[in-house]
């Protein structure tokens, strides 16, 4: 049975980390400079990760190595009781004009908005 992941396209990094690793094969002797050559033009057109690996099964490790698919965009899961913390530093900016030109007209009250924010942040922290 075939592996999907070999159908996965590849980029330019990618193909940058498996030159490295086809020159240290080069440096260990276990290709010669025609070889490299020859495998390292391969490796600049190679679309997919199964054409990639291709290349070096013959040889031992090191290998190019991969990121899991997707790994870039998870997203960390929010669940509903957790969505209203991104409010709370705004809540608080907006009370604290309120309070400002209906009670107190000090400046030093908006001081208070930094103050809930790295507290937020520091209190949110520790929690995840």
């Amino acid at each position: 049975m075939s592996d999907p992941s070999r159908d996965i396209r590849i980029g330019d990094t990618e193909r940058q980390q498996a030159l490295q690793v086809l020159g240290e094969h080069l440096s260990a002797g276990r290709i010669d400079v025609e070889e490299y050559g020859e495998r390292s033009a391969k490796i600049t057109t190679a679309k997919t990760r199964g054409e990639l690996m291709a290349l070096f099964r013959d040889l031992p490790d090191p290998r190019p190595q991969f990121a899991t698919p997707m790994a870039m965009f998870d997203e960390p899961v929010r669940t509903p009781a957790r969505r209203w913390e991104g409010a709370v530093v705004p809540a608080v900016g907006v009370a604290v004009v309120i309070a400002f030109f209906v009670l107190l007209r000090n400046p030093l009250i908006f001081l208070l908005i930094p103050a809930v924010a790295i507290l937020w942040a520091q209190w949110n922290g520790r929690r995840r």
